[in-house]
């Protein structure tokens, strides 16, 4: 499928249940589509609703109405209206998020949380680990580190590892929500060329970036979650 990932008239609100249940809209009638080897970037003001569709797009937010298409194993799956198993299959197969906070099991070493990913599906642990290597070498993460549990880390190594684990694996889509906030400027060049990369294997991404810099050397085109405000309707 050249589009595997379509987003058609999606509507999300949140109940303030400690509020008398007053419904707060947080984005109105997103209509986009993310074609293979593509990086389209959100943009807009903080609080748009940026990271609120990426967290839809992954199942972690539930919609009100619209679908959410994904290619997943030859079939289309409507990620707003398909059960907890189904999310959790295209999450392992399909479609990857890396965010720039590290969310792991303590005492799990970071070269063990790289791989994990792979491991999973059935990759050999040693080749795994093997490719987890490469990652963090290329993210200049020291060696002496990938033994340890990544709780212990500062912020940017945490981001380093996360973006490793997230790009470890061949999703046909990647969901990147500020990979780049923590990194410095080499590393920062390092995640720009990974993702390149990524273009090249067709991989679909769609990415929240506030570094201009990057925005600008990773986006084929920059979408306007201000277009899908309900502010902007009610204003109208």
């Amino acid at each position: 499928m050249a589009t595997p990932l379509v987003v058609s008239e999606v509507f999300k609100s949140f109940t303030m249940h400690l509020r008398d249940g007053i419904k707060l809209p947080v984005v109105n009638d997103v209509n986009f589509s993310v074609a293979a080897g593509e990086c389209v970037v959100l943009g807009g003001p903080s609080g748009i609703g940026k990271s609120s569709i990426l967290k839809m797009l992954y199942g972690n937010y539930a919609v009100d109405a619209g679908q959410i298409l994904v290619d997943h194993k030859d079939k289309i799956v409507d990620i707003a209206n398909a059960d907890p198993r189904t999310i959790i299959d295209v999450r392992r197969h399909t479609m990857g998020y890396v965010s720039q906070f590290l969310r792991t099991v303590p005492r799990v070493a970071a070269i063990d949380v790289v791989a994990e990913p792979l491991v999973i599906r059935g990759v050999e642990a040693s080749v795994a680990k093997e490719n987890a290597a490469e990652l963090l070498s290329r993210l200049n993460l020291p060696r002496e580190l990938w033994s340890l549990p990544p709780s212990t880390f500062s912020g940017g190594e945490q981001q380093r590892v996360n973006i490793a684990r997230g790009f470890i694996t061949s999703h046909r889509i990647l969901l990147l929500d500020e990979p780049t906030a923590s990194l410095d400027a080499t590393n920062r060049r390092v995640v720009v060329e990974m993702i390149a990369a990524k273009k090249e294997e067709g991989v679909a991404m769609l990415g929240i970036f506030h570094d201009e810099e990057v925005r600008e050397a990773v986006a084929d085109r920059i979408l306007d979650v201000s277009a899908f405000s309900p502010r902007k309707a009610i204003a109208a």
